[in-house]
């Protein structure tokens, strides 16, 4: 008997390592010709605000853009990237953003992403995203300035993970771009539309060895992104992140089976019609069903990446961000305490 047991405990470990075994990452998984997505905008910005430094909580040096506005009393939008750029990608809409006095911003180049990172596609431990946000938040947040999140594709799924975590109490707001809801929600296409490349063996695999307790592999990579040639021959090859580990892909993502939807506070959603990596059609019933909070834009003829520079986005982002002001002073909302009561005390 005791043999048997023993041949058991002997296959269960077995298991996940053939899994993990039976993939391996492609040496150039990149997008052949007139595939993949179209990132001509998103690596065209020749006269791009320069990132600063600024200092994680681990005491790592990240990096990130501070757009200012002349006005005051404003809001903090922080907008997050998405899978494999960096933010960069939302230089316009963040400059058009400020000089319009909607919003102060903040972009980071998230930690294992943009051209100066120290280990690409890599972090430390799963929710280490979460916890660089809330440190970001937290040093440049004025007391009662309100913070919203603004998060395009994966970027919108960590906003999501965001809220639904324990840091969700300092954000008043979010705006999804096109949002990775999660590889179960309705709203998937296989491979994100060609664009990701998973290691599905080895993620269960992997999986399989989380709930026996063991974390040591969590640095192999997971998933592959396939840029076009373009972007990677282009003068802002050398800044894609092209894979993630395991714990940056679990960091980055949404938790499974829409559980953070309900944790949403009032959020506006834009999406393209043509959107290639999702199906944008599926975002306001899938998201309806959990949550009355949203408001919701689909644009005709537009696309996964250029969604973020598109007209109609910023016109969308502009209304909601003033409604949001004339509703907090039509409300007379307290400043915000530090800590995690910020959003129950000022959903007034």
């Amino acid at each position: 008997m005791w043999k048997m047991a023993a041949w058991g405990g002997a296959a269960l470990i077995a298991a996940p390592f053939a899994l993990i075994l039976s993939q391996w990452p492609l040496a150039d998984p990149r997008a052949g010709p007139g595939a993949g997505l179209d990132f001509t905008r998103a690596a065209a910005r020749p006269d791009a605000l320069p990132p600063a430094p600024w200092r994680a909580p681990d005491g790592a040096t990240l990096w990130l853009r501070h757009y200012r506005p002349a006005g005051e009393d404003l809001p903090l939008v922080v907008m997050l990237h998405g899978s494999g750029w960096h933010g960069l990608q939302f230089d316009a809409l963040a400059r058009r953003v400020a000089a319009a006095g909607l919003a102060e911003v903040l972009v980071p180049d998230l930690r294992g992403h943009g051209p100066m990172s120290e280990r690409r596609g890599d972090l430390d431990y799963i929710g280490q995203l979460e916890d660089d946000l809330a440190a970001l938040i937290r040093a440049h947040a004025r007391p009662g300035q309100r913070v919203i999140l603004l998060g395009h594709s994966s970027g919108g799924g960590l906003a999501l993970r965001m809220a639904g975590g324990r840091h969700g109490g300092l954000i008043d707001g979010a705006v999804l771009l096109a949002p990775y809801l999660g590889h179960d929600a309705p709203t998937a296409r296989p491979g994100s539309g060609g664009w990701a490349r998973p290691l599905v063996r080895r993620i269960i695999g992997l999986l399989l060895l989380d709930r026996l307790g063991l974390t040591a592999l969590h640095g192999l990579t997971v998933v592959q992104f396939r840029f076009p040639g373009s972007v990677l021959d282009g003068p802002l090859g050398d800044s894609a992140t092209r894979g993630y580990s395991y714990r940056m892909n679990v960091s980055y993502a949404p938790r499974p089976g829409l559980a953070d939807v309900p944790a949403l506070p009032p959020f506006l959603l834009v999406a393209g019609a043509e959107d290639e990596a999702f199906r944008a059609e599926a975002y306001r019933p899938t998201l309806e069903a959990l949550t009355g909070r949203g408001r919701y834009l689909l644009v005709p003829g537009v696309g996964h990446l250029g969604i973020v520079d598109a007209e109609p986005t910023y016109r969308a982002l502009a209304g909601w961000l003033q409604d949001m002001a004339r509703r907090a002073a039509g409300a007379g909302c307290p400043p915000a305490r530090a800590g995690q009561e910020r959003r129950e005390e000022r959903r007034c």
